[in-house]
C-alpha cells in the first residue's frame, strides 16, 4: 500500500522578499522533515534554520511536530533589534 502523502508550505521571510516551497510529504511528517525535502537551505543564509526558530501558522513549534495536510511552516529570522528598543526608539 502506498503512503498517504500531504501538501505543505515551507516559508521564509527573507529581507528582500520571502521564499516559498510547496512541498509533498509522508502524512506524520515533521517539521524538520519537511524543510530537509523542500530544498529550502540550500538557498538560505548559512545558520538561518534554527529549530528554536520554527513555527506552523504563526505559533512557535517544536522541529519533531507532526505536520497536518496543508501546514505553513515558517523559518524565524534572529531580531535585529529588541522590540522594547525599537519602541523606546519610536517614542524619542
Amino acid at each position: 500500500m502506498a503512503e498517504r502523502m500531504i501538501g505543505v508550505e515551507v516559508v521564509y521571510a527573507g529581507a528582500e522578499a520571502p521564499i516559498r516551497r510547496r512541498v509533498e510529504v509522508a502524512e506524520g511528517s515533521t517539521v524538520m522533515q519537511a524543510i530537509s525535502a523542500s530544498g529550502i537551505a540550500a538557498v538560505l543564509p548559512a545558520g538561518a534554520i534554527d529549530p528554536a526558530r520554527l513555527g506552523v501558522f504563526a505559533r512557535k513549534v517544536m522541529p519533531d511536530r507532526q505536520l497536518r495536510k496543508g501546514d505553513r511552516i515558517e523559518i524565524y529570522r534572529p531580531l535585529l533589534l529588541d522590540p522594547m528598543e525599537a519602541r523606546r526608539r519610536r517614542a524619542r
